[in-house]
């Protein structure tokens, strides 16, 4: 049964309904999220994330000569599939890691008052009509 505990590299058969797989298991890959696990699948060439508790149950040991035989046909398509997995994983940031700061603000610039050209002076609105003929507050509005 899968164990990598003994092994850096574990090499099995995942049983499911659709047929049976040879998988690679590599121990020196980064943790895959918790709960999951990665392994290399030869049908597909390329390493997929599978859920832990699903697969476990599904995957067996090979022998040794069956091991051997595994690793002599799939070994390359491993190795090249490994590789990309490696600088797809290097090229992602870690944003926790990532400190929180942001782009200096930039100062707005002051706004300039309006230049009042000399000789173009706006004369004070005039109300020429202040006078308190037209309306009396004492009249009576009924008369």
């Amino acid at each position: 049964m899968y164990n990598t505990v003994k092994k850096q590299l574990w090499v099995g058969e995942l049983r499911t309904a659709r047929g049976n797989t040879i998988v690679i298991h590599d121990g020196q890959l980064p943790e895959a999220s918790k709960g999951r696990i990665y392994l290399f699948n030869t049908v597909r060439n390329v390493i997929i994330e599978y859920v832990e508790d699903i697969v476990k149950v599904n995957l067996h040991d090979l022998d040794e000569a069956q091991t051997k035989a595994a690793l002599a046909e799939f070994g390359d398509a491993w190795q090249v599939a490994r590789a990309e997995f490696m600088a797809k994983q290097q090229t992602r940031i870690d944003l926790s890691k990532v400190p929180d700061t942001a782009p200096p603000k930039k100062a707005k610039p002051a706004p300039e008052p309006d230049e009042i050209a000399d000789g173009d002076d706006i004369d004070d609105f005039d109300d020429a009509d202040d006078s308190d003929d037209d309306f009396d507050m004492d009249d009576d509005v009924d008369d």
